[in-house]
């Protein structure tokens, strides 16, 4: 295997652009990259100038003065305090000395890159959004092109901030606001045009990815994943492969639920091909029983996409889960690279989706090379490698069958979005991993009616058996021989991204707090530190007069972090780390809080109430506020919420928005006033018990 290497005429028109001296970190030079510096990024590999790095997005850093000899000597150099408490999940961007970050609540913040100090902060103010959103208002990263930062925000505006100043050149609208689309992923520019998706697929959206001019926002195509209602078209580009391609695999009124299908994480180019890889996520609702008759293959659900870049216009698909039904979506990382099959080097796109295979597709073609199993699983046995489908389990689908059914990997997903790595130089893929086992059992009757905010599944979940395996590993992967290599276990399931360097090295941070950095070769544990909260997100590496630098945004959030708490990972204080050789940083000591005290309640309702209560808070407050009412420290535990006391307080909440300033946003739309003091009743359940076990 080899890294494809860019031409001596690339690294002449790099020096030609970034000119000959000055301070590294002005800002009369800040963000100023375009195409050619882009194609150029091996030779300046002191920067970090999109959310993978290159356009090829292997999170593979050419940088070696950090070595497998050396990196004992790693320490802390600098930090900088998040004014915020929710999970953090971006990538930072450095380019020429300057970093840009984004933060829960799509905020972005620009800071010098060597000290963490920060330079300007914006914040788009949307809180009123977090009610549309399935997993918390987290934000995936920021793009950058000639002096501007882009961002996509919660609430579906794709914002151009000046990055001199970090105020807004333009906004645009991405989304139809009257519908509960958010936005958390990455935007990525391509040939002057910014491309964004979005999500929703759980609220009855219909998926589509956009491109739009990086100068004016106007918009300049935009490619629908899923087929509009039959007798319609949207006249955009994915006109005639919805019609001729996609409609005749979906059956029923699809249309009536949305469909799902949502571009929300992943993306990747190859400006060789001009193809611009996009990664489709799950139907809407999850049940194919409900969503399509329980037939078809759905397309583009769980799919790779490849469009052509500059019109948006469809070349070639590849399904990686037919007729999806589990929540097994296709937007996990996408890596492309020169890996060796059957004898001959092919240019290949590669991605270990939720399903739990680690797919080696052909880019120019869509042809599956191979497919292999990475995790244990009970909802296939392989891949038929002359159809390119997986080989089902009949029991798999519960709504046929009408029985539970142990599902893993499950919805949870054997790689969510946690960013893998890929290194030219070990030939290895390095993937978090994780296994989650969940039980599936139809619940199609199940009202789902117009709120547009109720999580629509349109299945229940069950608690699997206590004796189940749940963990997490970083797995070495050798995408040529479709084996693991190594793998290093954790105690819990949500750990980090990973990056990978030139030095032999592979970074990751844990939900367990810890920032590790392994032999890239053998998994050989070679430095830790303490970073005081759990990481979700992936670190990245990059150079300020001539020194190298590591750096990475630490917080624990995230759907899984809601769902577990305390279980799987530990909160703390949210922070931008940043390494270096010999650094002389110290973190504050970590604030302990202890023996919160739970409100006094006088009122309280029956048991009846208390099971309607705890089917509403499960739906509606549990992907912000916790299962089973736990919050594990990300948000309020609403256990100990002084509103809670009386049904008057906890109606000027959850009903009349008084906190919508904090993020908290009134349900009076969603739900009936005696809908919500059945939630407070479940709650009131909840905190009595807690006292009772103090």
């Amino acid at each position: 295997m080899k890294l494809l290497r860019l031409s001596a005429l690339a690294l002449i028109l790099f020096f030609s652009l970034i000119g000959c001296g000055g301070e590294s970190h002005k800002f009369e030079s800040s963000a100023r990259v375009d195409a050619q510096r882009l194609l150029a990024a091996d030779q300046e590999s002191g920067q970090w100038m999109s959310t993978g790095r290159t356009y090829d997005e292997q999170r593979f850093s050419p940088l070696a003065l950090i070595h497998d000899g050396n990196v004992g000597e790693l320490a802390l150099e600098s930090y900088y305090d998040i004014p915020t408490q929710l999970g953090q999940e971006s990538t930072p961007i450095v380019v020429d000395g300057i970093m840009y970050i984004s933060t829960d609540w799509s905020v972005v913040s620009a800071h010098d890159a060597r000290t963490g100090e920060l330079l300007w902060r914006f914040d788009p103010d949307v809180k009123s959004a977090l009610v549309k959103s399935c997993c918390g208002p987290n934000n995936r990263g920021v793009a950058v092109w000639e002096g501007k930062v882009f961002v996509g925000v919660l609430d579906g505006r794709l914002i151009a901030l000046d990055a001199t100043n970090g105020k807004p050149v333009w906004e645009t609208l991405t989304v139809d606001p009257d519908k509960a689309y958010t936005i958390t992923g990455a935007p990525r520019v391509v040939k002057g045009l910014v491309v964004i998706g979005n999500g929703g697929g759980e609220f009855g959206v219909r998926g589509y990815v956009s491109a739009y001019n990086v100068n004016t926002g106007e918009q300049v195509w935009r490619f629908y994943t899923v087929p509009a209602q039959p007798g319609k078209s949207d006249g955009e580009v994915s006109d005639p492969v919805l019609e001729q391609l996609a409609a005749p695999t979906w059956h029923g009124e699809f249309w009536v639920h949305g469909g799902g299908g949502t571009v929300w994480d992943s993306m990747a180019y190859d400006p060789a091909l001009d193809l611009l890889y996009i990664g489709v996520g799950n139907g809407g609702p999850w049940n194919q029983g409900v969503r399509s008759d329980g037939k078809g293959d759905n397309l583009f659900l769980a799919s790779i996409v490849a469009l052509r870049a500059t019109t948006g216009e469809y070349v070639w698909h590849y399904q990686t889960t037919p007729g999806e039904t589990w929540d097994f979506n296709a937007t996990q990382s996408m890596i492309l690279a020169e890996v060796e099959n059957e004898g001959q080097l092919r240019q290949v796109l590669m991605q270990a989706p939720k399903n739990g295979y680690f797919y080696v597709i052909d880019r120019e073609t869509g042809e599956l090379l191979s497919a292999t199993a990475f995790v244990p699983m009970t909802w296939s046995t392989g891949v038929d490698m002359a159809t390119g489908r997986p080989v089902e389990n009949p029991a798999a689908r519960f709504y046929e069958t009408g029985e539970p059914f142990l599902l893993t990997p499950s919805g949870l997903g054997a790689h969510s979005w946690q960013p893998m790595s890929f290194s030219p130089e070990t030939g290895l893929a390095y993937i978090p991993v994780q296994q989650l086992p969940v039980i599936y059992k139809d619940n199609s009757d199940e009202p789902r009616g117009d709120k547009k905010f109720n999580l629509n599944v349109s299945f229940s979940f069950v608690t699997p058996p206590k004796e189940l395996a749940i963990g997490g590993w970083l797995a070495a992967w050798d995408p040529v021989l479709a084996k693991e290599v190594w793998r290093v276990p954790y105690p819990g399931p949500v750990n980090g991204g990973t990056l990978v360097t030139a030095g032999n090295l592979v970074f990751q941070g844990s939900g367990q707090g810890e920032f590790l950095a392994y032999d890239a070769s053998s998994g050989k544990s070679l430095w830790r530190f303490d970073a005081g909260t759990g990481i979700v997100a992936a670190p990245i590496t990059y150079t300020v007069e001539g020194d190298q630098y590591v750096a990475l945004m630490a917080g624990w959030g995230g759907n899984l972090a809601f769902l577990g708490g305390a279980k799987f990972g530990v909160s703390g204080k949210n922070r931008l780390l940043i390494f270096k050789l010999n650094g002389s940083a110290i973190l504050p000591a970590k604030t302990v809080v202890t023996d919160l005290e739970v409100p006094v309640i006088k009122d309280f309702l029956g048991e009846g109430d208390v099971q309607l209560g705890g089917e509403l808070y499960e739906r509606y407050c549990s992907r912000c506020h916790g299962a089973t009412a736990i919050s594990g420290g990300i948000v309020p535990d609403l256990r100990y919420s002084s509103f809670l006391a009386s049904e008057e307080s906890w109606l000027a909440v959850v009903r009349d928005g008084a906190l919508s300033s904090n993020g908290m946003a009134s349900f009076q739309s969603q739900l009936s006033d005696t809908e919500i003091k059945f939630v407070r009743s479940y709650v009131v359940h909840a905190a009595k018990r807690l006292s009772t076990t103090k």
